[in-house]
């Protein structure tokens, strides 16, 4: 599988630590960068071309995924989510990690490099990698709501149950 990583200066080491771990894996690895450390750069830069990388070759049927990883890793999923096609799912345990291909067919994952130890953020990688989507008809409904909505900006028709009544007021509580 082809993984793409892009990161922040806060990042960086597990970045470079992921590009060895990931080829000896066997998967082929495209490095978005950052290159040096630099503790001014700015995570779009980078994060944002590991999201356009797995876009791009998931729009051609291969099977990408990406990293991106900063400090906290919010930033770094807010810029990979603004790249269409893309969800990604800020991991911080084994089960966010799971649940994140499972129920979401996330196909980038962040990580906060100063939030875990590099076995544990090495560990919730590899459960991301190895998990497939198993396709459940109310995960991939939900999917494309959020990909209608991407692409066309038409929200979700409301289910019935919310149509009955309104929210009582606070008085009536």
């Amino acid at each position: 599988m082809r993984v793409h990583l892009g990161s922040d200066h806060a990042g960086l080491e597990l970045k470079d630590h992921l590009l060895n771990w990931l080829v000896d894996a066997g998967h082929e690895v495209v490095d978005h960068g950052p290159f040096v450390y630099d503790a001014l750069d700015d995570y779009p830069v980078f994060c944002l071309r590991a999201a356009e990388g797995v876009a791009a070759e998931r729009a051609e049927g291969l099977d990408s995924l990406g990293v991106v990883i900063g400090g906290s890793g919010n930033g770094e999923q807010i810029a990979a989510n603004k790249v269409q096609g893309i969800r990604s799912a800020l991991v911080w345990s084994e089960e966010t990690a799971t649940l994140a291909r499972e129920h979401n067919d996330a196909n980038v994952i962040s990580v906060g490099g100063r939030m875990h130890t590099l076995e544990e953020m090495t560990r919730f990688i590899e459960l991301f990698l190895a998990t497939p989507f198993p396709g459940d008809e109310r995960h991939v409904r939900r999917i494309g709501q959020l990909a209608t909505y991407e692409t066309e900006g038409l929200l979700p028709e409301l289910p019935a149950s919310a149509l009955q009544g309104t929210a009582p007021d606070a008085e009536d509580a």
